[in-house]
């Protein structure tokens, strides 16, 4: 009994400890990026760095892998890459880029609020892509976190438009580029089950996706700016890009931290962890950078969590996917240990 109980303990502080080492890195992100373009008002040149600094530690870690697993990692020929890869690239690049942009105009809050709209379009292209069926519970979830959207944005203070029409076209496209992973990643015989090598093949295409948007808006202007190629100050210039550089690292990391919580516990775990990682967002958003949030703004948050949660709740239910999700813990979660913590048993896993 004595050490059925410490089993239940280390598994209870082994999930604790993963969902803080998560919040770390995707609320971190958050207000880095709120941060840094407060000063910085280059977006989608900020993303750029990113996305090749995402590439560089996914080709190290790829390498790392290898060595001491002795397995190739798996590289696409052109045609697969191409044909398969580009168009969840080419979402994901515009979803994260007109994210970023997004700060520029609008507050965290709104930003969190909106963002979470993107359930509906998961949802919308799920029934296009028949990865789902439509359901009462479905509509319910639509209703529910609709609804909470307009309540929070309803007569807001700190409303933008152009803002929140950027965050909804990213949540938009966040929809996409989520369906289309979940289909890229299930394809066995691209073999891009693990997410480090999803990322590794994703972000040359997200970086070339994302050029000319960035040429066309900002190349000008960055290319005459002080804080970069016509600096004064080396000092200040090298200040700058590290914080590029840190937000590279904590853009990995988010990636990085959300496939660890997954292949540790579950996907629910990491659902039911976005629910309160939107919740903790929105407390220090309005206590650090001083949002503003009327009793109908909570009001909406709390109705669209509420959908949210619904859907959580049925996608459990329904239980799709259990076998998929037992076969990505026991065969990605050797690779995780190999890059994190070594050679260990993995007895706890099969209990």
């Amino acid at each position: 009994m004595g050490f059925k109980y410490c089993a239940i303990l280390w598994k209870t502080l082994l999930t604790v400890g993963l969902v803080v080492f998560y919040y770390c890195f995707s609320i971190g992100i958050t207000f880095y990026n709120k941060w840094l373009l407060k000063g910085f008002h280059f977006p989608l040149f900020m993303t750029m760095v990113h996305l090749l600094m995402i590439f560089v530690l996914s080709a190290i870690s790829r390498e790392i892998v290898k060595c001491y697993s002795g397995r190739p990692r798996v590289t696409l020929s052109w045609t697969n890459y191409l044909k398969k890869v580009a168009p969840t690239a080419v979402a994901t690049a515009l979803d994260i880029g007109l994210s970023n942009w997004s700060f520029l105009y609008i507050t965290v809050s709104l930003y969190t609020m909106t963002k979470s709209s993107a359930v509906l379009f998961i949802l919308f292209f799920s029934l296009v892509f028949k990865l789902e069926e439509p359901t009462a519970g479905l509509i319910l979830v639509v209703l529910l976190i609709s609804g909470g959207l307009f309540m929070f944005t309803f007569k807001s203070t700190q409303f933008n438009s152009e803002g929140f029409i950027l965050v909804l076209a990213a949540s938009c496209l966040g929809g996409v580029r989520w369906t289309l992973t979940q289909i890229l990643m299930q394809k066995a015989e691209l073999g891009l089950a693990n997410p480090i090598d999803t990322m590794y093949h994703l972000q040359p295409l997200m970086f070339l996706s994302l050029f000319p948007l960035f040429l066309g808006i900002e190349g000008l202007h960055v290319s005459t700016s002080d804080q970069l190629f016509r600096y004064h100050d080396i000092h200040a210039l090298l200040l700058l890009l590290s914080a590029l550089c840190a937000g590279g690292l904590l853009a990995f990391g988010l990636g990085y931290s959300e496939f660890l919580l997954v292949s540790k516990t579950s996907s629910l775990t990491l659902s039911i962890a976005g629910i309160f990682k939107e919740l903790c967002i929105l407390l220090l958003a309005t206590h650090l950078l001083g949002d503003e949030m009327s009793l109908l703004n909570w009001l909406g948050f709390a109705v669209c969590i509420s959908g949210i949660a619904l859907h959580v709740a049925l996608k459990t239910a329904h239980g799709k996917g259990a076998d998929t999700h037992k076969w990505h813990r026991t065969e990605l979660s050797a690779d995780m240990e190999l890059l994190l913590m070594g050679r260990e048993d993995e007895e706890e896993e099969d209990s």
